[in-house]
């Protein structure tokens, strides 16, 4: 494989162990900090606990997170120096923003609260939870405005073959911004919420803290269900805009060749990349035009036009990206989000009856439902970051240009090999961690008891 190809995958590896941990800890963090709000309010050990024991779970994945992540940092300078030196005066600043703002602010009052409760005011107990929710949220609009830049440049100059920034608030009030964090901020809570009603529906299987994970399984439904709604309508208002102005992204998700009007949406369909067409799809007429447009007609531009169009404006080239990786994966996110929603209200009519004991078959689905957000993700991930090949900043700078010019395929083999297996070997402990964690009778983590 050519460096770019090699540089791409390295990336694309450690973006997939980052990205598995990271929606988690967003969703966690904010649930955590729910519980610590009812304990207080309330008086209820149960809640306590529940915030005890996730807040737990979400120290140990937050620290993956944070490994992953800064290693991400690394590669703009090993592999894609091009990229950092043409970007480096607008991707730094959300950057360093990000650490400034966001992760010491997490950080430090991550462990007040972890080592604080009894020795600090239960005000500024409860307060350092919630900033810890609010600073990973902040962490992850930073490095959303970054990558919504490079998706959907504006605020910008070119001067001296660089990209330069004109206005931060530009920058800050990217249209795509809005689409992107709001979609990831409910994936996160989807996520966090099938994390605790997966856990729950486990515990109370096996009969371990009744009144508690009865308690936390409500509570996790409520907020899954939520997290989901906010990521379905969010993914649909961020996919009206990139079917207004990204309309390759689009034309690639739908695997439309030809212009339409109205446009089909494609339930499934046989891809032909190479006479670029569909052999056979199973469609459902005007559907797109409406998700689009709201109405059942209007113009979506096909993928054989806008290459032509691209062609004219920026030079010979394949501007097509993998159409289907990209079709695929966006359906099966769409798919794994619906099993999820399914799931979630299963989980809401076995936490509502008195007996949960005689439901033992959903709540044992409801154990087994803990990998769909991961696949959600990582395939919405794929579809945000795929979709707009050959651009590593749209419209600005292809991928072949960003990648590290003095970089020989050895070494990025080398270096491929070093991180999946390091980051294999620290997953493994972070899950297995996690599960004896779990497996622990949640009565240790009351006050007084062993962590």
């Amino acid at each position: 494989m050519d460096i770019v190809t090699l540089s791409r995958w390295q990336f694309a590896i450690t973006t997939i162990y980052h990205f598995f941990f990271v929606p988690m800890t967003l969703g966690l963090s904010i649930f955590t900090a729910i519980m610590q709000t009812k304990y207080y309010t309330t008086n209820d050990p149960n809640y306590n606990r529940l915030a005890r024991f996730y807040g737990k779970i979400f120290l140990i994945f937050f620290a993956m997170g944070v490994v992953t992540g800064i290693v991400q940092e690394f590669h703009f300078g090993m592999n894609w120096s091009e990229y950092s030196r043409f970007m480096g005066d607008i991707f730094g600043a959300p950057l360093a923003l990000e650490a400034l703002s966001a992760f010491f602010l997490e950080s430090v009052f991550l462990g007040l609260w972890m080592f604080g409760e009894g020795k600090v005011s239960k005000k500024v107990h409860l307060i350092s939870i919630w900033l810890v929710a609010i600073g990973s949220n902040i962490s992850a609009f930073w490095i959303l405005v970054a990558n919504s830049f490079m998706q959907f440049p504006v605020g910008y100059g070119l001067e001296g073959g660089r990209a330069v920034m004109k206005s931060f608030g530009a920058l800050l009030s990217n249209p795509y911004v809005v689409g992107e964090f709001s979609h990831t901020f409910g994936a996160g809570l989807a996520t966090a919420g099938v994390v605790v009603v997966s856990i729950s529906a486990y515990k109370i299987l096996r009969d371990e803290s009744l009144e508690t994970f009865n308690k936390g399984l409500k509570c996790g439904v409520i907020y899954g269900i939520i997290g989901i709604i906010i990521a379905f309508a969010s993914g649909h208002l961020h996919a009206q805009f990139i079917g207004r102005y990204v309309p390759m992204k689009i034309a690639s998700i739908e695997a439309l060749w030809e212009t339409a009007d109205p446009a089909p949406f494609a339930v499934v369909a046989d891809i032909d990349t190479q006479n670029e067409t569909n052999k056979s799809a199973i469609e459902i007429p005007g559907v797109l035009s409406f998700l689009i447009y709201d109405k059942p007609e209007g113009e979506v531009k096909g993928l054989k036009q806008l290459q032509a169009e691209y062609v004219q404006e920026y030079g010979s080239g394949d501007y097509i990206p993998d159409v289907p990786l990209i079709f695929w994966s966006f359906r099966i996110m769409i798919a794994a989000g619906g099993l999820i929603l399914l799931g979630l209200l299963c989980g809401l009519y076995t936490s509502i009856k008195k007996t949960t004991s005689v439901h033992r078959g959903l709540l044992k689905l409801l154990v087994w439902m803990i990998p769909l957000p991961y696949i959600a993700n990582s395939t919405g991930w794929i579809v945000a970051e795929c979709g707009r090949q050959p651009w590593i900043v749209y419209g600005l700078q292809k991928v072949a240009d960003g990648v590290s010019p003095n970089l020989t395929p050895g070494e990025i083999v080398t270096t491929i090999i070093g991180f999946t297996a390091i980051y294999a070997i620290l997953a493994v402990v972070a899950i297995y961690i996690a599960i004896k964690f779990i497996k622990q009778d949640v009565s240790k983590l009351d006050k007084g008891g062993e962590a």
